[in-house]
């Protein structure tokens, strides 16, 4: 079963995402991330098709403690924020959290 990619965030964040091809988003405009970001979080996290959420990592301020920790903890569907904040670093926890291995671990050899 082929899962697909969902965007959540500001209209301007979803955009390039839809110009790339991701059918599943959320738009959530900047103003009301404080009351509607938990629901539209909740929502692509709930959807079973659904087996990676990408986020802006500025977003994660705006989630109730509850869908916070829901996030950062879910493996399926992972979770991967990006934006000003997340070095190569953060992307690599995540992914390496998401598959079990360290895909960009260097060859010791």
């Amino acid at each position: 079963m082929s899962q697909e990619i969902a965007v959540v965030g500001s209209p301007e964040f979803t955009t390039g995402f839809r110009l790339a091809g991701v059918r599943r988003f959320e738009n959530v405009p900047d103003d009301e991330k404080g009351t509607d970001l938990d629901d539209a979080v909740t929502n692509v996290l709930d959807d079973e098709d659904v087996g990676i959420v990408v986020m802006h990592d500025d977003d994660l301020e705006y989630l109730s403690r509850n869908v916070r920790q829901t996030v950062e903890t879910s493996v399926e569907p992972v979770v991967v924020t990006i934006g000003s904040g997340t070095g190569g670093g953060g992307l690599r926890d995540q992914i390496k959290r998401a598959i079990g291995i360290d895909l960009m671990e260097e060859d010791e050899q």
